[in-house]
């Protein structure tokens, strides 16, 4: 299953706090895809995976999630 995950957070940095977004595709087969094709729209997750490039002939970046974890009352 491909789907889009959404990262936001705040990092510390240089000695300050830096606000980070970022948009990136995912990857997910059997049982985590399971999980994540019943999963409600903007549902707050923490994923566990590698990064790897989406074809070879792509340098753009998949996140292939191996663990999905729901975080309850987000």
């Amino acid at each position: 299953m491909q789907f889009k995950i959404r990262h936001q957070s705040e990092q510390d940095e240089a000695g300050g706090r830096r606000k980070v977004e970022a948009e990136l595709s995912g990857l997910a087969f059997e049982a985590q895809a399971r999980l994540i094709a019943q999963a409600r729209l903007n549902a707050q997750v923490a994923v566990k995976g590698f990064l790897a490039a989406s074809s070879k002939r792509s340098k753009k970046l998949t996140l292939h999630v191996k663990h999905i974890e729901f975080i309850e009352g987000a």
